[in-house]
């Protein structure tokens, strides 16, 4: 009779035994299972927008799968999807691609992962900037690199600066991973910003760029943020560029994400995704190349209620004594400061991380925050307002409650 167990006597790999879930849909699945209990949880945890897909797109999905659409497609993508996606780029960057240059996969974060299990060697170096996206690290590491972390605090505004990148940059560095706008602060770097930092990266013609795009059209200031490849086109053969329909175009669920970049990189990463995931959904590309081509518009009334909704809960929360809040360019995400509250103690236990705080906030108000330590740095929690004001209103006075309980 053969015996039902939790565990097997097989050793698993190295890498799964250190490997993590992605902390971020942890704490998500976690107020989701709260909820489902009853308890009134606000989660202001995934990056993930609140409003549907536009209608035209969902139009065209729905007219994809009447017609049969629903078939294994190229690995890197169906043809009309890397032609409108290396058309949009041209005209956002002033630099020509075309469709081989392109391709299409399951979401940007397996676009990502393709990307460095192409680009990284045992061993390399993957420069970070800390505040980062909290799965960087374990993608970094799952390619058997090395990640190395430079904090960018409140000091250079989050974000990576000239001297700062010339003193990470060691013999066995290979990747530069760079975000803007960036998740978690919203933060965006500016065309001077940018020229400043392609100045070091001429010295390193060895070094390779992630530019990590997923929020580019989510831009307070200009319909695209600004670009590495903008003020330094002449570094085009060394850059990965690095987007997707999640944000933009409100598709998370339907796992769409791309790259660009040099023909060789490029070919890598196809090659990896066709031994890995095959292709990307057949009626999920058709979606995207609708999402890409006729979504403009939508994508601007989004920006503008952003805009409203950033507005709105910045100066809610800066009604909190003792939270400083960073104002964020791009993105739908607040990246607020609550040193001021590390070291008090809740229920007779001293808080003295950001995921002390985050988990005690939950337990206490039921709201759900990702702590900033998984992002690389501690002191702070980042929230995602990609939500109605009302409910945002209500998710600030709960975390005013909890701050001015603490001890």
């Amino acid at each position: 009779m053969s015996s039902n167990t939790n565990s097997s006597p097989i050793t698993l790999a190295k890498r799964a035994q250190v490997l993590k879930p992605s902390p971020i849909l942890m704490l998500a699945a976690k107020a989701a299972e709260m909820k489902a209990a009853g308890h009134n949880v606000i989660s202001l945890s995934i990056g993930e927008p609140d409003w549907d897909t536009y209608e035209n797109i969902k139009e065209v999905a729905i007219g994809a799968i009447r017609v049969g659409m629903t078939k294994y497609t190229p690995a890197n993508g169906i043809p009309d999807l890397r032609k409108a996606i290396a058309q949009q780029v041209t005209e956002d960057l002033g630099i020509e691609y075309d469709a081989t240059q392109v391709t299409v996969s399951a979401g940007a974060k397996f676009v990502l992962f393709a990307a460095l299990q192409a680009l990284v060697d045992p061993g390399d170096e993957v420069i970070l900037v800390a505040p980062f996206w909290a799965s960087y690290t374990t993608m970094v590491e799952l390619a058997e690199g090395t990640p190395k972390i430079v904090v960018c605090d409140e000091d250079v505004d989050f974000k990576l600066t000239p001297e700062l990148l010339r003193k990470a940059i060691t013999p066995k560095t290979k990747v530069l991973l760079l975000n803007s706008p960036s998740n978690p602060t919203g933060k965006v770097y500016s065309r001077e910003e940018l020229k400043a930092l392609a100045t070091v990266l001429r010295d390193y013609p060895k070094l390779a760029v992630i530019s990590d795009d997923i929020y580019n059209r989510l831009s307070f200031e200009e319909k695209v943020a600004p670009h590495l490849l903008n003020v330094a086109p002449d570094l085009r053969d060394r850059v990965v560029i690095l987007n997707g329909a999640s944000k933009s175009y409100a598709m998370t669920g339907w796992r769409i994400g791309w790259a660009l970049g040099a023909k060789n990189i490029i070919s890598a990463m196809s090659s990896y995704q066709s031994q890995s995931v095959s292709c990307a959904t057949a009626v999920s590309q058709y979606a995207a190349v609708e999402a890409v081509k006729n979504s403009d518009k939508h994508v601007a009334a989004t920006v503008e209620k952003l805009r409203e909704r950033r507005d709105f809960l910045v100066a809610e929360l800066e009604k909190i004594e003792g939270v400083r809040v960073a104002l964020p360019e791009g993105a739908f995400y607040l990246w607020i400061n609550v040193k001021s509250y590390l070291g008090r103690s809740f229920k007779g236990k001293k808080l003295e991380t950001s995921a002390d705080l985050s988990a005690a906030l939950l337990e206490d108000q039921m709201v759900a925050i990702v702590p900033g330590l998984e992002f690389g740095i501690d002191g702070y929690l980042r929230i995602s307002y990609a939500l109605e004001k009302e409910k945002g209103k209500e998710a600030v006075d709960r975390m005013k409650n909890f701050f001015y309980s603490l001890k």
